[in-house]
């Protein structure tokens, strides 16, 4: 009599993430663009709280099971950005120097160059978000050194192509897994994801 096990299968959690980081970050940097005035940032509050802070830090803790070091560094690490900003900006931003916000901003894109350098290996899509990524936390943070209003917005176009990014890859993960083939490419090496 032969016992067999059933292997458990772990949901792939990465749309999830992406698309909470994606949506949040898409209203932010329509902000740092200057598309919306800063009066739109209650809504880009109560978003990074609920989708790109608490929904990241969950599709973080899910890839855990699943083994994928990766993933639940970069997930639940951006989650807790976004609740961080969050509570900056509600609680403490007129106590903050510029200069230190520039920190701030500076050192999670140090974060995100060497995750992006993790990414070498992997889809060219998941290269490509967390190469615009690194460079929007740069722009950003020389913005806030310099004063310079023209880092600041560059910023925000670049924040704007790192989730078109995520968006996208979000996307390929969800359609490709339901139709069992690659739908969207997404550049994986090798072999489609």
């Amino acid at each position: 009599m032969s016992h067999e096990h059933a292997v458990a299968r772990f949901s792939n959690p990465a749309p999830l993430g992406l698309a909470g980081f994606a949506l949040t970050t898409w209203l932010l940097s329509m902000i740092n663009a200057g598309w919306f005035a800063g009066d739109a940032m209650n809504m880009v509050l109560a978003v990074a709280m609920a989708y790109g802070g608490t929904a990241q830090m969950i599709a973080g803790v899910m890839e855990l099971p699943r083994g994928n070091t990766f993933g639940a560094t970069a997930f639940v690490s951006y989650g807790a950005f976004w609740w961080s900003f969050a509570l900056f900006v509600l609680f403490l931003h007129d106590k903050v120097p510029a200069a230190f916000v520039g920190w701030y901003l500076f050192m999670w894109g140090v974060f995100t160059f060497y995750m992006w350098i993790g990414t070498l290996h992997a889809a060219r899509a998941l290269q490509f978000i967390f190469l615009a990524l690194w460079i929007t936390f740069f722009l950003l943070a020389a913005g806030e050194w310099t004063g310079m209003s023209g880092l600041h917005v560059a910023g925000g176009y670049f924040g704007l192509l790192t989730a078109l990014l995520a968006f996208y890859l979000s996307a390929a993960e969800i359609i490709n897994e339901g139709h069992k083939r690659a739908v969207l490419p997404i550049g994986a090496p090798g072999a489609s994801r």
